[in-house]
């Protein structure tokens, strides 16, 4: 909670990965706000009534996941508002003539993304989700201590710019700074 909102203000990407980590942490103690309390919250080393915020928190995702049927897999709609706010930004940082940085970033990530689909049947989902999906399975993958090839870590560093690029644009939106 403390941390997610932090995140949303800085990085817009981070703060979706993050999200999508929690979820699964969720998930991974079944739902269970006690299991989540005592592996969670309690070891952080912060004031009873903050302890108390972030149980709420937790408490509220788990009903969302409950109501919208995301208990095993899946998103928060939340979540995918995120990825639909972003996708809305992507596609009007490409028509800018404004933007041409922009433009080349995404046009250099682009084969990635292609050959992320083809390798993972992601073909309905859009270019930003597969993105953040390389992204999370990575992450997850180094949570492992499981070794990257030079070709998926050379993939996820462009990947990481674009994102980085896009999250940049996305805070500068935010601030009314951004002229498209």
């Amino acid at each position: 909670m403390i941390i997610s909102s932090q995140k949303k203000k800085e990085n817009i990407a981070e703060y979706l990965l993050y999200m999508w980590q929690i979820e699964d942490i969720i998930r991974a103690y079944k739902l269970d706000l006690d299991l989540i309390q005592e592996n969670i919250i309690d070891k952080y080393d912060i004031p009873d009534s903050q302890k108390k915020e972030m149980r709420e928190w937790y408490e509220s995702l788990i009903d969302m996941m409950r109501r919208e049927g995301v208990m095993e897999k899946g998103h928060l709609q939340l979540n995918k508002n995120v990825i639909i706010e972003l996708t809305d930004l992507h596609e009007r940082l490409l028509k800018s003539p404004r933007e041409p940085f922009y433009g080349a970033s995404f046009f250099k990530t682009l084969p990635y993304i292609v050959e992320l689909r083809a390798k993972s049947g992601e073909e309905k989902s859009g270019e930003l989700e597969t993105c953040f999906n390389a992204m999370y399975g990575a992450l997850m993958l180094r949570l492992q201590k499981k070794e990257l090839s030079e070709e998926t870590k050379k993939a996820m560093q462009q990947i990481g710019s674009f994102l980085a690029l896009l999250s940049e644009k996305y805070k500068q939106d935010k601030a009314g700074e951004l002229e498209l």
